[in-house]
């Protein structure tokens, strides 16, 4: 690397043009540079040896560039050194391989004056003149090729010098370049400054339009509040995608009339779309209202937490050592997580689990597939607000819900693996679905913004029609970790699959963008039956609401820009399937939690001992006890280290043995292939409720 280079290489780098390069033993490497020195282990000294040689030449060539750099750069300022390294960075490689070009003309003018003096002196002997004559041709030969090797060489140095010669021009056009695109980042910065202070001004207005300008207003206010980033919030400038279809509401009416002359690649029957014999709920505020009132819990569960105390703590301070780790294998004190473990976020997936319900009184599969689409896009919506990191569950814990009297369900999740971090998750309703998934989170830390990739299929199953739906999370990113108010965001596509009857909906959750026209958080899709015919369009934000709007005839429009042809939905006006609840009283100062979470880490009796409920850090910190928590958990996470290294101390003498080593085998849960997918998933094998009747917790691990 260059020296410009090395200014701005992560933490860790090592400068080999001062760094010290020793053996210890057949096997063992010592890197060292100053205060910090690295041991790298080989799998062989052969291999050894192969590394211990390419760190040396790595090292003469760094000393090398090092001498080019300190050289050329006595009559520059030092601001300039950067630039200059960068813009020439061609020119330096072009020098470099120059020199490994003169070096190999000097070995073969080297070698070719000892094969001429050779082929001389054999002239020089009494052979036959037909041998004589060959040796001139070969002679000849060897000289034409010295000729041409020099030849070659000098043209490169012709290159080289042309090319230094227009560096200067290339470093003005760029020079230009980067001025232009300051002044526009500038320009951009200016724009969304002022964009902030007049929605703020807007917001702050009083409301003098009536009553029903001021439920517009509020309407609005809920949703900027999520965009409502300060002054130092950094913003994206990704493309805004065309979307890939057009939607167009009918006359119901019209329809109905004219039903019968309708033509196209799909059609529909308005009659169909009745509101008093489908189950799809209406938009109106009333029935929304009446499905919160069903909804209640008939046992009296708490409403709150303990405020979240106002602890100050630099996260850069934390978090610039672990640029590219996984976030998982990142210590991390509680001031960055929420007061639940990952299990009880997983568990969360099913507060709208009514969608489901819904679901089962669908005769038909596409709309039961509408109904499901929902489900997958509510998950979501306690996101917008929760920037907060959950517990890393350990190893063997268990999170239960028992809802079954109230709403008919109850779900178990346990901790199946610790690295790569996989938890396994089951839910039976007594309604007439078993939802189940084995979810691996995958976490990337990039500086300024932080990737979730969740990895792994959700099974869902209506036990009356077998149909069996499959789908995968989307990439969840949380921005704004150095600089600014953290938000989080949705973006990608889920594809829902109905295995039995090949229905398929395809969802696109179109990342925020700044220039973008549409509403932020948008959720578009199509569902389709197995021939490809279009049934329903759905819309809506993954923060808010979903929508459901039925096709009666689909045609293809205009081609976009990009040389793709839309299809245009003619649909009847859309219906409400699902609505966000609204948060609880004062949830800005308890974690933004929703009903449903607030009540997951209730305490509850006859739960197993491994119930996420009793680990102590998570309750400590649930109370405020924040530095007690800290503590509490580097030893819950010191204890866990140690069961590791007894566990593979026993692999390993069992390998000395030649014996079998099982490794660690889930109490709850069971490897098995998923015959739809052809995954190792894992499975429940039943016997956790069973355990609970009879208060039996004996083969449960002491992991608190």
């Amino acid at each position: 690397r260059t020296q410009a280079e090395m200014a701005h290489t992560c933490r860790g780098t090592i400068n080999l043009s001062t760094a010290h390069i020793d053996t210890e033993d057949s096997c063992n490497i010592v890197l060292s540079n100053g205060g910090r020195t690295y041991h790298l282990k080989a799998s062989s000294e052969v291999e050894r040896q192969r590394w211990v040689t390419a760190l040396e030449l790595a090292k003469a060539k760094a000393i090398r560039m090092r001498n080019n750099q300190s050289d050329d750069s006595g009559d520059e300022e030092p601001a300039s050194q950067s630039d200059k390294s960068e813009l020439h960075g061609t020119l330096k490689t072009l020098s470099s391989k120059l020199e490994d070009l003169s070096t190999c003309n000097d070995l073969i003018a080297k070698h070719g004056a000892a094969l001429q003096r050779s082929l001389s002196e054999l002239e020089n002997l009494k052979l036959p003149a037909e041998s004589g004559e060959k040796i001139k041709a070969v002679n000849e030969r060897a000289t034409l090729f010295r000729i041409t090797s020099n030849a070659m060489i000098n043209a490169c140095r012709d290159f080289l010098d042309l090319a230094e010669t227009h560096s200067r021009k290339w470093q003005r056009a760029l020079q230009y370049e980067r001025e232009q695109r300051i002044r526009l980042e500038e320009t951009i910065e200016q724009l969304a400054k002022q964009h902030n202070s007049l929605e703020r001004a807007c917001r702050g207005a009083p409301g003098s339009a009536g009553s029903t300008g001021t439920t517009k207003g509020s309407v609005q206010s809920s949703k900027g509040e999520a965009s409502d980033e300060d002054e130092e919030t950094e913003y994206f400038d990704a493309m805004e995608d065309a979307p890939a279809f057009i939607t167009v509401t009918a006359d119901p009416k019209h329809h109905r009339r004219s039903g019968s002359n309708l033509s196209g690649a799909s059609e529909g029957h308005p009659e169909d779309w009745n509101l008093e014999d489908s189950v799809f709920e209406s938009s109106n505020q009333s029935s929304y209202n009446e499905s919160c009132k069903d909804l209640l819990p008939k046992k009296r569960r708490r409403t709150r937490i303990p405020d979240k105390p106002n602890y100050s703590l630099n996260l850069w301070s934390i978090m610039k050592n672990c640029i590219g780790k996984e976030l998982s294998k990142i210590p991390m004190p509680v001031n960055f997580n929420e007061p639940l473990s990952m299990l009880q976020r997983l568990t969360e997936d099913l507060e709208y689990h009514e969608l489901l319900d819904k679901a089962v009184k669908c005769e038909s599969s596409t709309e039961q597939m509408c109904f499901v689409a929902a489900f997958s896009v509510s998950s979501y919506s306690t996101t917008v607000h929760r920037t907060a990191k959950p517990f890393n569950p350990l190893l063997g814990e268990t999170y239960e819900l028992d809802r079954l009297e109230e709403f008919g369900f109850r779900s178990l999740c346990e901790q199946v693996s610790h690295h790569p971090p996989a938890a396994a998750h089951h839910v039976f309703s007594k309604r007439g679905w078993t939802l189940w998934q084995e979810i691996t989170i995958a976490s990337k830390f990039r500086g300024k913004y932080l990737s979730i990739m969740p990895l792994g299929a959700i099974h869902l199953e209506f036990h009356s029609s077998g149909n069996h739906y499959v789908w995968r999370k989307v990439t969840s990113t949380v921005h704004n970790i150095i600089v600014g108010k953290l938000w989080i965001d949705q973006s990608g596509e889920i594809e829902i699959v109905n295995h039995k009857s090949k229905d398929k909906c395809q969802l696109k959750f179109t990342p925020y963008s700044y220039f973008s026209r549409d509403v932020p958080r948008k959720v578009t899709g199509v569902v389709s039956d197995a021939d490809g015919k279009a049934h329903y369009v759905m819309s809506g934000t993954w923060d808010e609401k979903m929508e459901c709007s039925k096709i009666v005839q689909s045609s293809h429009g205009s081609t976009s820009s990009e040389g793709k042809q839309k299809t245009v939905y003619q649909t009847l006006s859309p219906k409400v399937l699902w609505k966000k609840y609204p948060l609880p009283e004062n949830a800005e100062n308890m974690y933004f939690f929703s009903d449903l979470a607030l009540t997951l880490n209730e305490p509850e009796e006859r739960v197993a001992p491994t119930d996420s409920r009793l680990r102590p850090d998570q309750r400590l910190m649930e109370s405020g006890r924040w530095d007690e928590a800290n503590v509490e958990k580097q030893r819950l996470e010191e204890k866990q280290r140690a069961v590791r290294r007894r566990r593979e101390a026993e692999a390993m003498e069992a390998l000395e043995e030649g014996k079998d080593y099982k490794g660690y085998t889930p109490l709850w849960f069971e490897q098995k292939v998923d015959p739809v997918t052809g995954e190792l998933i894992c499975v429940y094998k039943g016997g956790y409720w069973e355990a609970k009747d009879k208060q039996d917790w004996s083969t449960c691990p002491d992991i608190f």
